[in-house]
């Protein structure tokens, strides 16, 4: 709000003329307003508040915007003070009958502009506070709806209650057991207090004028400094416990959601080693017993006569077919080209495979910053890359293939992408376009990434994997 926009330069020669008339009576006026004040419930630190942002007080300042400015200020402590504005309003009506008395009803066009100035920015100023209250709640739900794991998550909650309380500094940490003493409660702490040692870091220690120790449940301290004295007012007390409330909250959710990606990330690499396992049987086993028989058939054939020569070569090639598929099983369940040749190796030789089973122009590209991925994600990009080449060569008719592989702002980041005849989202919403690139989401949800398929009519299609730098290292 403009200064000018409050005050006509008309206005402001009568309301000097005014605050000069009640200057010589203010010392008066404050006692009388303190001692109606002092009837009631009201706290030192409210009555001061008051007294601020009465006419009395206007008449001690040199300019008109001086008083704006100090009631827009008292106005927001009173609004932390959990004085309601109609009531703070209606105690500056009763400090204008003690005025209009001792002016003996002067300048009363003056003093109802004044008041109405005065209420104008008091309006403003509790709304400051509500709003500033609105938009740190809505700052802890967007810190906990774009928090990546609880680390991640307190790092986002204190920045928001640092900057919500115009703390200077602030430290929130997770406790390993609940509080004991004074820090079980919330507290207020002086520089060179002998409370000051209570404060957990380091480097806050010393380095403030005050200090509030708020204990969050019994999983969390939050702990802030400021640059000078400041003693929490009441609904500023309650804004912390309403905000812990929400952070505690917040810490849960993402704890349990850490939880059950742990034990998904559990059961998925109990299920890639019986897949292993299963696979090394099948090789070991049927593969070669299989391989026995193909060459049993085979020498069985050179040795028969005509009649049964062409019905021994029918069984040979039906084994050779049941050999083939058995190893492409085989891959399918655990893909040991990547253990065996590492992700580099099995992409290109996977890029190869396809350019022999369709006529199309493959483009492989690997950039560097993707070396030392766990074998978990290596194999989660291989089996993405296998399965949306299958597609291409299943359906999309392409003749051009994109296949890349890089790094970037702390993601890696697997791209195909075909220029074939692509589908329309809306047709298929609700059918699931792939078993095995629905297997892969699920997996790629796991190590904290995403997976997501893009295409529409005769423009292609588009596979996109993403994977956060600290999951590719592996889930602990």
């Amino acid at each position: 709000m403009r200064n000018d926009s409050l005050f006509t330069t008309g206005a402001r020669r009568h309301l000097r003329l005014l605050l000069r008339a009640i200057r010589p009576l203010a010392d008066r006026l404050d006692r009388q307003f303190r001692a109606v004040l002092r009837q009631r419930p009201y706290d030192a630190a409210q009555i001061r508040a008051l007294l601020e942002i009465a006419p009395a007080a206007a008449s001690r300042l040199r300019t008109l915007d001086q008083f704006r400015e100090r009631v827009e200020y008292h106005g927001r402590r009173l609004a932390r003070l959990n004085l309601p504005l109609s009531e703070v309003c209606e105690l500056l009506g009763e400090f204008g009958e003690l005025l209009d008395t001792a002016l003996a009803g002067a300048f009363a066009p003056p003093r109802e502009q004044l008041q109405l100035v005065t209420r104008l920015v008091l309006n403003q100023a509790y709304y400051q506070v509500r709003e500033a209250e609105s938009q740190a709640f809505f700052g802890l739900y967007h810190a906990e709806a774009e928090a990546v794991g609880l680390e991640d998550l307190l790092a986002r909650l204190v920045a928001v209650l640092t900057r919500t309380f115009h703390a200077r500094s602030g430290r929130l940490q997770l406790l390993a057991a609940p509080l004991t003493g004074k820090l079980a409660h919330p507290l207020y702490i002086q520089h060179r207090g002998r409370d000051e040692q209570l404060i957990a870091c380091p480097t806050m220690r010393g380095s403030h004028a005050s200090y509030w120790s708020f204990p969050i449940q019994s999983v969390a301290l939050l702990q802030l400094g400021f640059a000078v004295p400041y003693p929490w007012l009441p609904r500023e007390l309650a804004m912390l416990h309403a905000a812990g409330a929400r952070c505690f909250a917040a810490m849960e959710r993402v704890r349990m959601q850490g939880e059950v990606r742990r034990f998904e990330a559990e059961a998925r690499r109990a299920e890639e080693g019986e897949r292993r396992r299963i696979g090394r049987d099948l090789h070991d086993e049927a593969g070669q017993s299989l391989v026995l028989l193909r060459l049993q058939l085979e020498m069985m054939e050179k040795d028969a006569p005509p009649a049964l020569r062409q019905r021994l070569e029918q069984a040979r090639l039906i084994t050779e077919r049941t050999v083939g598929e058995l190893r492409r099983t085989i891959a399918a369940l655990s893909p040991a080209v990547v253990e065996r040749l590492g992700l580099e190796a099995a992409l290109r030789q996977l890029a190869a495979r396809f350019r022999q089973q369709q006529a199309a122009d493959v483009r492989l590209r690997i950039s560097a910053g993707v070396a030392g991925l766990s074998l978990e994600a290596q194999e989660v990009i291989y089996r993405v890359a296998k399965e949306a080449l299958q597609n291409v060569f299943k359906h999309s008719q392409a003749s051009s293939v994109k296949l890349l592989l890089g790094s970037a702002d702390k993601r890696v980041r697997l791209s195909i992408q075909d220029n074939g005849v692509g589908f329309s989202p809306e047709t298929a919403r609700g059918k699931p376009l792939s078993f095995g690139l629905a297997g892969m989401q699920e997996r790629a949800t796991l190590l904290g990434g995403t997976l997501v398929l893009r295409s529409a009519p005769g423009k292609g299609a588009t596979v996109i994997l993403e994977l956060p730098r600290p999951a590719v290292k592996g889930i602990k």
